[in-house]
């Protein structure tokens, strides 16, 4: 088992195809850098044991694991790096569970280098108790007789580059963390035996490494110069030939070019010359189609994961020190049942539109009749009605004697 740091967002030296006209039309290194930790095992067996991956975080966010990956372990750390605890960990979880029922109670040799958070008390405890040997490689060795530092690693951080690089082309322009996700290649069969066999220990062969590791000179010699020859060569006399076609237009002219001297003798030579240009303008012409349909490809894959990015929200699933990918999903499920038992809606008022629609699906019921009043009201209430009666009526026969 061995740790590796990967850069997200880091390319490697790659070579690329641009315009002439347009040198910086390719997209180089990202500003924000962050390294992840990645924990690897394989055996002798061709087998690599599911990872442990270590944010530089504190909580564990569900927006990091957008995709599947059953089996894998995620783990924070404030500094990406491990400790005896993740250690710890990564054997109890990992190691232990996916090995021992392929040992028929066997003694299982852990190989490790050196480093101190791999041999703390409960590190040796927990071996001890099942059946594990701890091997410690000696120091600075282990970019000899480390099978994941001398095979595996270097694949690993080449697919996930070139990963990156497919997602810059499409217009991905931040890399975040989701975006380490299954690199099996690295891991393939070949991979794993060449890199037990390139450290000699399985199968066991220490000249392997040694016959590789420099001798010190018997005695110190100083070598001669080389005796260099200058030849002179004379130019070859280029004969004229015509340009690679590159729009429809030359295309034709070429074609018509070659119509015109396929029947004279003479023009062999001249003919060969254009029907090859012909052939290079077509392979140029096939080979540009593929590059568009391998980056509609891409642009659509992209599409499609950042549909499923953007429609998860970055909740904090828990602040353990190690969780699986099971147990986030778990969370996950758990998380969103409460939401949706809780019911919550937006804020604010409901627009006048939804006011008015929710007003027609539910008309207002009929207006309640009134109570009748009580005796004591409703005497009163009489004897003002008479009063205002009488003096209507009074002032009606007033006003018929004054006409009078």
């Amino acid at each position: 088992m061995d740790e590796t740091g990967v850069m997200l967002c880091m390319l490697g030296s790659v070579k690329v195809l641009v315009n002439k006209n347009n040198l910086r039309d390719y997209k180089g290194t990202g500003v924000k850098r962050t390294m992840i930790t990645t924990i690897e095992c394989i055996s002798a067996n061709d087998r690599s044991l599911l990872p442990m991956i270590i944010w530089p975080a504190t909580t564990h966010r569900s927006n990091w694991t957008t995709f599947p990956t059953p089996g894998w372990h995620y783990a924070c750390s404030k500094t990406s790096y491990t400790d005896s605890k993740i250690n710890l960990e990564w054997l109890t979880r990992v190691f232990d569970p996916q090995t021992k029922g392929q040992t028929n109670q066997k003694p299982r040799v852990l190989i490790c280098d050196d480093f101190g958070t791999h041999e703390t008390l409960e590190v040796l405890e927990f071996c001890f108790a099942n059946n594990i040997i701890l091997c410690r490689l000696p120091s600075h060795t282990s970019h000899k007789l480390q099978p994941c530092d001398v095979k595996v690693f270097a694949p690993l951080k080449a697919a996930y580059r070139d990963k990156i690089k497919r997602l810059y082309q499409g217009g991905v322009n931040t890399i975040g963390k989701e975006h380490f996700t299954l690199l099996d290649k690295a891991f393939s069969k070949r991979n794993i035996t060449s890199a037990w066999a390139a450290t000699g220990l399985f199968p066991l062969s220490p000249d392997r490494v040694l016959r590789h590791t420099p001798k010190p000179p018997d005695q110190l010699s100083v070598p001669e110069p080389d005796n260099i020859r200058r030849d002179s060569i004379l130019p070859d006399e280029v004969p004229q030939t015509p340009t690679t076609p590159v729009s429809a237009k030359a295309f034709i002219s070429l074609h018509n070019l070659i119509k015109q001297d396929i029947l004279d003798e003479k023009s062999v030579p001249r003919v060969q010359r254009r029907v090859q240009k012909l052939a290079n303008a077509g392979q140029k012409a096939i080979a540009y189609c593929a590059l568009l349909e391998n980056q509609k490809q891409s642009l659509i894959k992209i599409n499609n994961e950042a549909k499923v990015r953007r429609s998860t929200r970055a909740i904090v699933l828990g602040n353990a020190n190690v969780i699986s990918f099971e147990d986030l999903e778990v969370t996950r499920a758990t998380r969103a049942t409460k939401d949706a038992m809780k019911g919550k809606g937006k804020r604010g008022r409901k627009r006048k539109r939804a006011a008015l629609d929710e007003g027609e699906s539910h008309p207002s019921p009929e207006p309640e009749p009134e109570p009748e009043p009580e005796p004591k009201v409703a005497r009163a209430a009489e004897r003002a009605r008479e009063r205002t009666a009488k003096r209507n009526q009074r002032q009606h026969e007033h006003q018929g004697q004054s006409q009078c």
